[in-house]
């Protein structure tokens, strides 16, 4: 007999459905596609129950909810409260001002965890909860130098949110907290300068003095390494205690400094990407919860605590398992029934609680709708208002009629949507009577009527198309015993009368009226007359608005059964022909020349939030009356307005519009493609001289770098027979000179990070070219520095360039730098770190400096001394003073200055190379 006794250990499953609350009493956040190191902070903030209490009780009241970062981390934990399956986080990082792409870019946890707390923090000042986060999470730190022959001794307290420890070299973290506080000594050439006592042998280093009641411990397992000049993730094996003893590393302790682990935020992978996942222990009683994403399962000590030390036991093996502890986080034994406070439904403010129901009524309303979209469709309906004032074909433009829109059943009948729309406009439902727009062979859209069809659903009548667009006809409010005119459908045919005045060039909608085949045509006249109050000998002519670009005269004696056809929903148009117009005579010509507007926006050039502005023109128009409506817009000249056209791929200024173009505005559009019936857009960019003036001159491109080294694009626009001096002239009145500075510009043309060219300024313009067809070559113009511009008999300026590793792998900005005939190497450096200054001096001991000849390098010795001979040609010596030497030559083939440094890395460590630093956009 045998007895075997059998353990199957699985985790929860992903994919199928997981009862996570069931199974454990909480619930996970939903992955949005990399943002698991999130969720990971999420809960373990969730889960400090103190925390958790003050987020509740910030004031969000008047919040805007879709940018709120408070109210949307609110929210996050109310759900993960109150809810019974995996909360979404879409809002909380739409509420950080985040976009789609930046929920697939994974992020540090550290970096992420102190930017919402820093944002938390700052929201919580000024309110009942205020300070609540630095009494969690605050610690004291004291960092010192102690002098060790003399009594001198310098100390500075700071504050701190976590510890970084180093785990390089390390098993336990207790043997990183005693290399934390180890002191360095600072001795020999790194003395200490204590002031009145001098350079003084002496330990640096740190003491803490307060540890707080929740402590974060970042395990630096991602650290920038500079051999492979790239980041890397240690997986060395790291020990760390369930229960942490800290008392012998707090320089005066107070309180019993033994914690208790809380959570183990874990990195499965690489420093390239991977997944994060914590274990907690929500009331530190033994019990662990894997919280990975939206699955939460139970777990055990070793899951959470053994299984993630990293590395392996046997040392001899060279495997080192991935996933590992990145992050601890630790609680104060003596206060954890304050951190770890319970908290119930009640303890949420009713505010809160009755804001987020409503939102989720709200959002399973708009489910059930979108769930049930295919039985409705959209009903958009306009009375007569928005005929008034239209000065087009037809009667409205629907995109601006701004139309009543009613969601519909389709099975719905017409009788039951005369109701709704009479019942929303507060009408009874014989106070008004429906005419649904239909699409016209001649491509116009005219009411036409229902009348028989009231017993229809809405789907017949609409054909089945959406949404259904109809014309409300009501009473006169004014008079509502009055009713709505008598209509027979089969007897009579409704006509919509537009009267054009002559005199103003403006179209007017008058009314709608019925008749019947017997009717005379030219009793609609009286309408007229009675609407506008013309006289009755006023002569008046009729026609009738076929289609865009057609409108014919009627006979105004005929009768209506008279004409060859007539259809519901003509529209007839009537003028007076006793008058001329300033711009058109006849409807006719009204109509034709409306065919031809276009509505043009144009957006300033120079600023790209612009919006512009919007202008209907006529496409026969020629540059110079485009131009003068324009300048009308934007209070100028048009004689000083240069325009643009918009390049195909991107929505910037493409190439300029000569002002002398002789087409029309319809041939500039078609020029470039811009056929559609769309918006056409133009660029303008207001100048300073006539823009006839300006197309005689030559555009000169260049980028002008500042005292602080920054780059900014200039365009000038210089004559073609000008010097260097001249367009540098003109580069100041677009820069903006330092003060102290020297005042004097000078020209270069740079490539590839090297300087080829410095250009003296009797040069004429127009001999400047290119040395090579590259993009990569660029003028630059700076301002000369003051030490250069007096320059002694044994002065002479070198090309300096930043390399790394080879010279032919250059970066950063190039310079010229003034030497003396015979001075050396360690008066150069002193020199040139005065000129850097946002690089501390430890940093410059690292750059190596290097003479490159005809792509030789060749590394200079401390004992080295500059002279002309090495950077300078004989035959250039003889021509001109080697203070002028480094002028209008081709500075590429002579030798130059090599400064080898590595690219500056990273700040902090980041595990992957796409990751970018994390921003809350938002307040």
């Amino acid at each position: 007999k045998i007895n075997l006794n059998l353990e199957v250990a699985a985790d929860a499953p992903h994919g199928v459905h997981w009862d996570s609350k069931k199974y454990t009493g909480y619930v996970g956040l939903k992955n949005q596609g990399a943002t698991c190191y999130m969720n990971s902070v999420l809960q373990t903030l969730y889960f400090t129950s103190q925390l958790r209490k003050a987020v509740y009780k910030m004031p969000t009241d008047g919040d805007d909810v879709n940018k709120s970062v408070a109210l949307a981390l609110q929210r996050v934990f109310y759900e993960l409260q109150t809810s019974d399956c995996a909360v979404a986080t879409k809002k909380l990082t739409k509420s950080f001002g985040w976009e789609a792409l930046d929920s697939f870019m994974q992020h540090d946890v550290q970096e992420f965890c102190r930017v919402l707390l820093d944002h938390m923090e700052n929201k919580m000042k000024g309110t009942c909860v205020e300070g609540t986060i630095p009494k969690l999470l605050e610690g004291k730190v004291c960092s010192y130098i102690s002098c060790m022959n003399v009594d001198y001794e310098s100390k500075r307290s700071e504050s701190f949110f976590d510890i970084q420890l180093n785990i390089k070299g390390k098993r336990t973290v207790i043997e990183s907290f005693e290399d934390y506080i180890t002191p360095e000594i600072l001795e020999g050439d790194n003395k200490y300068d204590a002031g009145t006592y001098g350079l003084q042998d002496a330990k640096k280093g740190t003491k803490f003095q307060k540890f707080p009641p929740v402590l974060y411990l970042q395990l630096m397992r991602f650290q920038y390494d500079p051999l492979m000049d790239m980041n890397v993730k240690i997986n060395d094996r790291y020990e760390f205690p369930e229960t942490l003893d800290l008392n012998e590393f707090i320089e005066n302790p107070t309180d019993n400094e033994r914690f208790s682990l809380f959570a183990v935020l874990v990195h499965s992978g690489d420093n390239h990407g991977g997944h994060y996942v914590a274990y907690i222990s929500p009331k530190l009683d033994g019990k662990w919860f894997k919280f990975d994403d939206d699955v939460v399962s139970k777990s055990n000590r070793t899951e959470a605590i053994e299984n993630n030390f990293g590395g392996s036991e046997d040392e001899s093996l060279n495997v080192r398992h991935c996933t590992n502890a990145y992050m601890l986080v630790y609680i104060k034994e003596s206060q954890k029934d304050d951190v770890l406070t319970n908290i119930i439904d009640d303890d949420i403010p009713i505010n809160l609680t009755s804001f987020f129901e409503e939102e989720k009524r709200e959002e399973a309303l708009r489910r059930k709708e979108k769930q049930e979209a295919h039985l409705y469709m959209s009903v958009e309906a306009v009375t007569d208002d928005p005929f008034h004032g239209y000065q087009g074909n037809d009667l409205l433009n629907w995109t601006t009629a701004r139309p009543s829109v009613y969601r519909v059943k389709k099975e719905s009948s017409v009788r039951d949507m005369e109701e709704m729309i009479a019942d929303n406009m507060g009408y009874q439902v014989d106070g008004i009577r429906l005419w649904v727009f239909q699409s016209r062979a001649n491509s116009t859209i005219r009411p036409a009527p229902i009348e028989n069809e009231r017993e229809k659903t809405i789907w017949e009548v609409a054909e089945k198309e959406t949404p259904l667009k109809v014309f409300v006809e009501t009473i006169d409010q004014s008079n509502p015993s009055k009713g709505l005119m008598p209509y027979k459908r089969d007897e009579q045919n409704i006509i919509f009368l537009k009267y054009f005045d002559v005199m103003t060039d403006t179209m007017y909608y008058l009314t709608h009226v019925f008749l019947s085949p017997d009717s005379c045509i030219g009793d609609v006249f009286q309408h007229a007359r009675d609407k506008i109050g013309l006289p009755a000998n006023v002569p008046l002519a009729l026609y009738e608005e076929v289609h865009a670009g057609r409108t014919d005269e009627l006979t105004p004696t005929k009768l209506l059964g008279e004409m060859e056809e007539v259809f519901d929903g003509d529209i007839w148009v009537i003028q007076r022909t006793d008058v001329t117009g300033k711009f058109h005579n006849t409807v006719d010509d009204y109509f034709r020349d409306l065919n031809n507007r276009i509505s043009v926006q144009f957006c300033d050039k120079n600023n790209p939030a612009d919006p512009g502005f919007h202008v209907v023109l006529n496409q026969k128009m020629t540059y110079n009356e485009v131009a003068e409506v324009v300048a009308n817009c934007i209070d100028s000249e048009p004689n000083l307005i240069q325009f643009f056209k918009p390049q195909s791929h991107r929505d910037i200024a493409g190439y300029a519009i000569k002002s002398h173009f002789e087409g029309t505005l319809k041939d500039l559009f078609m020029s470039y493609g811009q056929r559609t019936k769309s918006p056409k857009k133009l660029f303008y960019l207001r100048l300073n001289i006539a823009i006839s003036e300006l197309e005689s001159k030559d555009h000169f491109r260049c980028t002008w770098l500042n005292k602080h080294r920054e780059e900014t694009v200039l365009s000038l626009y210089v004559a073609k027979n000008v010097t260097i001096a001249e367009l540098l002239e003109e580069a100041k009145k677009q820069i903006e000179l330092a003060p102290e500075g020297s005042g004097k510009l000078r020209l270069l043309e740079v490539y590839s990070y090297r300087i080829h060219r410095v250009f003296s300024n009797g040069v004429s313009y127009h001999n400047i070219q290119p040395s090579m067809a590259q993009q990569t070559t660029c003028y630059r113009v700076e301002e000369i520095p003051v030490e250069e511009t007096r320059l002694g008999p044994k002065d002479f300026l070198i090309p300096v360039a930043h390399f790394h590793q080879t010279i032919f792998q250059c970066f950063n900005h190039p310079f010229l730098f003034k030497v003396t005939e015979g001075e050396a190497l360690q008066s150069v450096r002193t020199r040139m770190l005065e000129r850097f200054k946002d690089i501390s001096e430890k940093e410059f001991e690292k750059y190596k400096f290097s003479l490159i000849t005809h792509g030789r390098m060749t590394p200079l010795n401390d004992d080295f001394t500059f002279n002309s001979s090495d950077f300078i040609t004989n035959v250039d010596k003889d021509t001109k003073p080697i203070t002028e030497a480094h002028l209008d030559v081709f500075l590429h083939s002579r030798p130059w200055l090599g400064l080898e440094h590595a690219l500056k890395p990273p700040k902090r460590s980041r595990y992957t190379y796409v990751e970018k630093p994390v921003k809350i956009h938002n307040q």
